[in-house]
């Protein structure tokens, strides 16, 4: 039997916890209706045996608290609460424990933000971790060692398996189910919970805002010039002469400041204007791609599946009401 801990962890958010133990726990019940014998020990586990999480709003019974689970096979995080620093301060009780269950061998998977209290304890060091799109700046300011794929919705790297943005932790949990109950199981579950089995990539759901959370005002001038200017053509050469910068020193503080270098922060900013275009209106594709400033039909096809994943057209008929 397959013993999994999901943690009660404080500052979690209940739908995270809840959604593996009802999962795992009806793949139980589908097999034992086959006249099998069930296959995972699903086990909520804290601190104490009541936890109150979600900033209080609820209160959960645990079945044993940490100091009576010597070894388990699976430790699940679930999601925590904005206020990540917060939520990590108020549950570094469990980073032992979670140290030591992986060092024996445990494997560990984290659903969406639950990557913020693995990264705390040092165990995602310089490993592969996806992360909701919109906490990516936050995350790599607080976990510089951790390689973030963050247009990805699964990731595993040594016994570890992250998740990217929300809802998509239900592929994670497709995922562990095709791993120790097959992938007919996962199917079934695919279908009886309506979960897209196909879900691999978050980067259709993004919407990039920019980063702004440093102190380098001549880059923060840089970025509002390209977000009020991006329909026409920029060079890296226009915005050193305009902040009188060294090439080398701009392409440096930039990369620095924004997680991205600065063609790649043009580019996301006028696919970003693309986007909305296409959710909007019926505009031609040929007549939004001039609009945001390209006239290479196939640069822009290109650009914008590198960065959302779908051609212009796939994106606008998944978006737009028709």
């Amino acid at each position: 039997m397959i013993h999994i801990s999901i943690l009660v962890l404080n500052e979690a958010i209940i739908n995270s916890i809840d959604a593996p133990k009802q999962l795992f726990s009806k793949v139980n019940e589908v097999i034992m209706e086959n006249g099998g014998h069930p296959l995972f020990d699903v086990n909520l586990v804290g601190i104490t045996k009541e936890t109150s999480i979600n900033s209080g709003t609820y209160n959960v019974q645990c079945d044993f608290t940490l100091n009576e689970i010597v070894k388990t096979d699976l430790v699940i995080i679930p999601m925590i609460c904005n206020g990540f620093k917060k939520a990590i301060e108020a549950n570094k009780d469990f980073t032992p424990w979670i140290i030591d269950q992986y060092k024996n061998n445990t494997e560990i998977a984290c659903l969406c933000t639950g990557s913020f209290m693995l990264a705390s304890t040092g165990l995602l060091n310089d490993k592969n971790c996806s992360v909701h799109w919109a906490t990516t700046n936050e995350f790599t300011a607080m976990f510089p060692e951790v390689k973030v794929i963050n247009d990805k919705i699964i990731t595993y790297d040594q016994g570890i398996y992250t998740s990217g943005g929300y809802y998509s932790y239900l592929n994670l949990i497709l995922c562990l189910i095709e791993k120790y109950a097959g992938r007919a199981m996962s199917i079934l579950f695919s279908k009886m919970f309506e979960i897209d089995f196909d879900r691999k990539s978050q980067s259709s759901f993004m919407i990039f805002t920019g980063q702004k959370d440093h102190e380098d005002e001549p880059i923060k001038k840089a970025q509002e010039f390209i977000e009020n200017n991006y329909q026409g053509k920029i060079t890296i050469d226009q915005l050193i002469k305009m902040l009188a910068l060294s090439r080398r020193n701009f392409e440096r503080r930039f990369k620095k400041a924004t997680s991205n270098t600065i063609i790649e922060y043009i580019q996301r900013v006028k696919i970003e204007a693309a986007k909305k275009g296409l959710e909007a209106g019926r505009k031609p594709v040929t007549e939004l791609m001039y609009e945001v400033g390209y006239s290479d039909v196939k640069a822009f096809r290109s650009i914008f599946k590198k960065l959302t994943g779908l051609s212009p057209i796939e994106y606008r008929n998944k978006y737009q009401n028709n």
